[in-house]
């Protein structure tokens, strides 16, 4: 596993990061809400990456894993900065193919969005685009619109999950699945079936809505939110072999 570096922004945000250099487009996992580069999959990509001599990077948002600053200062938009200054500082220039997990798959199509030219490929893992919208009820709406944090219950820890005011007010202004997604490279979304935090029918929509003639979904009847299991993470790394191979 590469070490873990810092990349300084100009307002003294340090973001950690590991990369490892190789051949071809740069391999690049947004991980999901309150997630970092130690999850198992970031860590499954990191490996395949260094074991097929291919480049790769890891990150964690400020206010996540071992970037400095508060998690509840956190945005899409904040965090999409992060990223672009990252991989203009880290990688300048190289192509692109970017790996978002659940919120890192929003995060994954707003970074595209912002430079088309670089990414060449985009792989979904329960990707969440617009999840203020469909994944809060109108009473939770109501709570965060009003400046309330709100508290769920959190299947994968002992702490309820909060989510900022802040975060859901910048989320409404990132959405995207109200119009064409304007990306033409090719896009493969894996989504469980049996997700109880991401509908699987968001990733048909998602399909939908991308301009992109080159998507696949790929559905897994049994398969949870974190998409987290082995038979995932191999069915991960074979879409991401596939991606490459025409790439490299």
């Amino acid at each position: 596993m590469a070490a873990i570096a810092h990349h300084f922004l100009p307002d003294g945000r340090r973001i950690a990061h590991r990369f490892h250099d190789g051949a071809g487009s740069v391999q690049v996992f947004l991980p999901g809400y309150m997630s970092d580069m130690a999850g198992g999959k970031a860590c499954a990509v990191m490996d395949h990456a260094i074991a097929r001599g291919r480049a790769c990077l890891l990150l964690d948002y400020s206010g996540c894993g071992m970037s400095d600053g508060r998690f509840a200062e956190g945005t899409l938009t904040r965090w999409r900065e992060e990223v672009l200054a990252l991989l203009a500082a880290v990688v300048p220039g190289r192509d692109l193919v970017l790996i978002g997990s659940s919120m890192g798959g929003w995060l994954m199509l707003l970074t595209a969005l912002a430079m088309p030219g670089r990414v060449c490929g985009l792989i979904g893992l329960a990707a969440a685009p617009d999840f203020t919208e469909w994944g809060y009820d109108a009473a939770q709406q109501a709570l965060l619109a009003a400046g309330e944090i709100v508290y769920e219950a959190n299947a994968y820890g002992p702490e309820p999950t909060p989510t900022h005011p802040a975060f859901w007010v910048d989320g409404q202004g990132n959405r995207l699945l109200g119009g064409e997604i304007t990306l033409d490279c090719p896009v493969h979304l894996l989504h469980g079936q049996a997700d109880p935090d991401v509908p699987w029918n968001v990733a048909l929509k998602l399909a939908a809505t991308l301009r992109s003639s080159a998507v696949q979904v790929t559905l897994i009847k049994d398969g949870d939110h974190r998409l987290s299991r082995p038979d995932d993470i191999a069915l991960l790394l074979r879409t991401l072999d596939a991606l490459a191979a025409p790439l490299s």
